[in-house]
């Protein structure tokens, strides 16, 4: 569940739970969007645990910036692919 559909979620519930005052009969609207709501808020709690916490691990190994004293992509390492190496003199005919 990302960000914006638990935003949605949030805001379909607290419609329910408090714009809406229709009855039917068998269903409680109201207990619907009290659900509906809370469901949003752990899933926003669990998106922004995931975008913030959850993935910066993944994606940077632990002891990443004691390896590498630049930090978190710094450095920008540029290679070539194929071709002669870096100060080899031209090809014939150049």
């Amino acid at each position: 569940m990302t960000i914006g559909v638990a935003i949605l979620l949030i805001a379909v519930g607290a419609v329910l739970k408090w714009a809406v005052t229709a009855h039917i009969n068998g269903f409680d609207i109201q207990t619907a969007g009290t659900v509906i709501f809370v469901v949003g808020l752990l899933g926003l709690v669990l998106a922004i645990m995931y975008t913030f916490w959850w993935s910066s691990r993944e994606r940077y190994p632990a002891g990443y910036g004691e390896r590498y004293p630049g930090g978190y992509g710094e450095e920008t390492v540029v290679r070539r692919r194929g071709g002669p190496p870096p100060g080899a003199p031209p090809p014939p005919g150049y």
